[in-house]
């Protein structure tokens, strides 16, 4: 069960938490509006996408944390990464668009779209997404919409700018018919297939550092030969499972490359695979564009993680791909991935470590453009 069964109610089938035991995200800065988003960019960082309803309200009990996109925004600010919301960039689209929807659908398939956004989806479907207990289907909805706007937007900009961040996305366990690990739509596959349907010479490389398998987003893409899947994981973790017997085992969805990593590894082991795989894969798949999913679960502290990355070796680890990326002048959109703390200021903060970097190699290699 979700949330505590003393705070619990049943309304239409469903499990809510009271509203006291929900977390509000913090209403829209005065004067906020996505129509004038991004017109303070002062480009002393690659532009950063967010909106306000990426988090809504959510039970504190939870184990995603719904509310850590806003609490992003806020340190992004604290750190002194922007200076306000301004900065920010909105969603290329809004969340009911045709658009938007079309590019869905490149993705998923159109019963299972339609049963979600319907609200008709079987229990034992939203249970697989860890859904069950939602206290608001509309809110999430829209919310899970702007993300996958949100990414394809962070597209738009790295592929003008050449770098470009988005304060949320990564959805990588949602497959093509169902939702999996907190993910109802993969905003990873649905931006490749987008950008592989609107120009015939893309070609796009995921590379997903989060500390599970991107297993959705390998099975949407396998066979499209214009996408290159890279993932580097936790051998023993979801989806594989969570017995030594089944290290380096993989599912039935396998990456165009997989990088399993023992439970426990830390810095050397990561920074190592992207040393030894990362140059031979952009020099022979030749990528337009990249979308580096810099998941903040493979931290030594995450709940969920079972590897053993420090502060240093995340900051490291971003920096390592980003520049490898950059010195070959191949636009890279990112999106924060995975990350589980309940103390929220530290999971922000890992969370920024992305954010950080992009800022160093942004300076380094674009802001003179």
């Amino acid at each position: 069960m979700l949330f505590r069964r003393a705070v619990a109610t049943i309304r239409c089938g469903r499990l809510f938490a009271t509203q006291a035991e929900m977390i509000q995200p913090a209403p829209a800065p005065p004067g906020y509006s996505s129509a004038a988003a991004g017109a303070a960019w002062t480009r002393q960082a690659p532009p950063f996408v967010w909106h306000p309803e990426l988090s809504i309200p959510w039970p504190v009990t939870h184990r995603f944390a719904m509310w850590k996109f806003d609490d992003l925004r806020r340190e992004l600010i604290d750190a002194g990464l922007v200076t306000s919301e301004t900065e920010l960039f909105a969603p290329r689209d809004e969340a009911n668009s045709s658009v938007l929807d079309a590019a869905i659908r490149r993705a998923h398939d159109a019963s299972y779209v339609e049963a979600i956004e319907g609200d008709s989806l079987e229990v034992s479907l939203w249970r697989r997404i860890g859904f069950v207990a939602r206290p608001d289907h509309a809110l999430l909805m829209r919310r899970t919409r702007l993300e996958i706007a949100g990414t394809l937007r962070a597209r738009d900009l790295a592929l003008k700018h050449g770098l470009a961040c988005q304060l949320g996305g990564g959805t990588h366990h949602a497959h093509k018919t169902y939702g999996s690990g907190y993910t109802i739509y993969n905003d990873l596959a649905v931006t490749a297939l987008d950008e592989c349907a609107r120009s015939a010479t893309a070609r796009v490389l995921i590379v997903d550092l989060d500390v599970h398998q991107g297993d959705g987003t390998a099975q949407i893409l396998q066979g499209h030969d214009r996408c290159y899947t890279w993932s580097v994981h936790c051998s023993v973790n979801f989806p594989f499972g969570f017995s030594e017997k089944h290290a380096p085992h993989l599912g039935k969805d396998r990456s165009s490359l997989d990088t399993a990593l023992e439970r426990g590894s830390g810095d050397a082991e990561m920074l190592d695979a992207i040393s030894v795989n990362l140059p031979a894969i952009l020099d022979s798949f030749e990528p337009t564009l990249v979308l580096y999913d810099a998941g903040a679960d493979a931290h030594e502290v995450d709940g969920l993680g079972h590897l053993e990355l420090t502060d240093a070796g995340m900051l490291a680890r971003d920096t390592a791909v980003l520049r490898e990326c950059a010195s070959r002048s191949i636009p890279v959109a990112t999106v924060i991935g995975g990350g589980y703390d309940r103390d929220r200021r530290r999971l922000a903060r890992r969370h920024a470590t992305i954010f950080h970097a992009a800022r160093a190699v942004w300076r380094q290699f674009y802001m003179a453009r």
